[in-house]
């Protein structure tokens, strides 16, 4: 009989079954023999357990060393001098240092974790639902109190989960510590909407993130670490250039969401004649990226087990759970996340009688904190704090939503490379964005797509005012079913010259323009400065 495609295929499966059960039979033997598989770097077939300790294979806790495996209440408060004995940087490790090293970790390199291990029990979750206590909570920790339960892959912080890891190393901080959450309630209400109970709405964020405290308190309270993920707060900002407008009047004064700012003192402490400027009223909310990872893939229209390979094979194999947990869903990826600035009543925003102004703001380190000249990202960013101001005090609100993408989302280096490409190519708007291509292979990516969700978590249904060109940003925003009324772009007095290049590339790329039409032909004439004409 021929071999047929069909049954090559099932012989390969067959092979293929044979080979993962034949591995995960030597991986638990490895376990039961208590030796340690970190030096074997092959993680083998993606479902492949070669390589991998599997924890906890003996119905025991996973892992842990003797020193931690202690009852919640005293596994997460040890004495302190057991983990937070301090390395100076450069010093030889000392004797003792290489006993908190083996009090903190165990000498077996916990890899990964599989859903059908035993003692492994994932706290149920339930994505979009009205109710955070039916939801469940996002449990990432490894603490001895949670890590059987963890139901996310990742850390909190971000990107600055790094930075703890770090300060656990070098003894700065107890791996144990456990937060007190007292008084952190937010002072700013940001109640349910509909949007949050919608799994399609809400995929990169956990909406109820700030009201973790409170929605679990009697979870933490047993000894399982879960954290929020979303702070609110309320504060005031000052900026030169709003002092500026309020001078000439453009901005004013009314007590409420333009303040006067206290006075200059002089060398003497005694108040000075100078003009303080103004300060303005906000409130605000730090967010944390919280991805579910099905509706995450379903968003960028991939698979989820694509998703989750490309995740997992792009950070170097940085979370092997990825692919060994397919139950579990929600990923806490280390990247940058977001702050809003609400400008009035935040009550307003899901009020579709008031009026609201928006700007979704990508960060750019050079131009809105050092004023970088070659780019138009501060000038439009005071310019929408501005309308937002102007909103607020015609009775409506204003919303600023500034994103961690550094350089659309390339990096600094990277565009840092590109402005010596330019300076250097000659830089002309018709190779605008062909020279971040070059460099990157790509000329954004910032992907807009889960963009929207934080609007969603603000309860934005309408938007009167979008103060924006991007047609990536607008375009997302209308198709998760918000209405934009008006959209307009940075007037053409707040345009550095040496931007004029950004501006007319992207306006004959297609961006909005409310003002003047750029053609291919015009590009060749807008042509920014060289850099022996900055250097006096």
């Amino acid at each position: 009989m021929p071999v047929t495609e069909a049954i090559l295929t099932q012989i390969l499966s067959q092979l293929e079954t044979l080979t993962v059960q034949q591995q995960t039979l030597q991986a638990k033997v490895d376990a039961l023999a208590g030796g340690s598989n970190a030096s074997s770097p092959n993680l083998g077939p993606v479902n492949s357990t070669r390589g991998i300790a599997i924890p906890g294979s003996r119905g025991e806790s996973p892992s842990v060393p003797s020193a931690l495996s202690l009852s919640p209440e005293v596994a997460t408060s040890p004495p302190l001098d057991r983990f937070t004995h301090k390395v100076q940087p450069g010093s030889p490790t000392s004797a003792s240092e290489k006993s908190r090293e083996k009090i903190l970790y165990p000498s077996r390199v916990i890899l990964t974790t599989y859903p059908d291990q035993t003692g492994i029990k994932p706290y149920p979750l339930q994505w979009g639902t009205d109710d955070a206590q039916t939801r469940g909570p996002i449990i990432c920790s490894r603490l001895p109190s949670s890590i059987k339960l963890r139901n996310a892959i990742g850390a909190h912080s971000g990107s600055y989960s790094i930075y703890r890891a770090l300060s656990i190393a070098m003894g700065s901080l107890s791996p144990t510590h456990r937060p007190n959450f007292a008084l952190t309630d937010p002072p700013v209400a940001i109640p349910f909407q509909p949007s949050w109970a919608d799994p399609k709405k809400i995929v990169s964020m956990d909406p109820f993130g700030h009201v973790v405290p409170q929605a679990f308190h009697s979870d933490i309270e047993s000894g399982l670490d879960i954290r929020p993920s979303i702070a609110v707060t309320k504060a005031h900002i000052k900026l030169s250039e709003v002092d500026e407008s309020s001078r000439k009047g453009e901005i004013v004064i009314d007590g409420k969401i333009v303040l006067k700012s206290p006075p200059v003192l002089n060398p003497d402490h005694t108040p000075s004649d100078a003009d303080p400027g103004v300060e303005l009223n906000v409130s605000k909310a730090a967010v944390e990226p919280v991805w579910y990872l099905p509706g995450v893939a379903e968003r960028f229209g991939i698979s989820e087990g694509l998703l989750r390979r490309a995740l997992f094979e792009d950070t170097g194999g940085m979370y092997p759970e990825l692919i060994t947990r397919p139950d579990i869903k929600v990923f806490l990826p280390p990247i940058g996340g977001l702050t809003v600035y609400i400008f009035g009543n935040p009550a307003f925003m899901s009020d579709e009688s008031k009026e609201l102004t928006l700007r979704v703001h990508d960060e750019c380190n050079g131009s809105d904190v050092f004023g970088s000249d070659i780019c138009t990202c501060k000038p439009y960013l005071v310019f929408a704090i501005e309308e937002c101001v102007r909103c607020a005090q015609r009775g409506g609100v204003g919303v600023v939503v500034y994103f961690r993408k550094e350089g659309r989302a390339l990096g600094e280096v990277t565009k840092y490379l590109v402005y010596n490409l330019r300076k250097r190519g000659g830089d002309s708007a018709d190779k605008y964005f062909k020279s971040t291509e070059l460099i990157a292979g790509v000329k954004d990516m910032r992907f807009q797509a889960l963009m929207p969700d934080v609007l969603h978590w603000l309860g934005i249904t309408k938007i009167d005012n979008m103060v924006s060109m991007s047609d990536m940003k607008y375009n997302a925003i209308v198709e998760s079913g918000i209405r934009i009324l008006k959209r307009y772009d940075i007037p053409d007095h707040l345009i550095p010259p040496d931007s004029r290049v950004e501006i007319d590339a992207k306006i004959a790329a297609g961006y909005f323009s409310s003002g003047r039409q750029v053609t291919e032909a015009d590009l060749f004439k807008t042509v920014g400065r060289t850099w022996e004409e900055t250097d006096h």
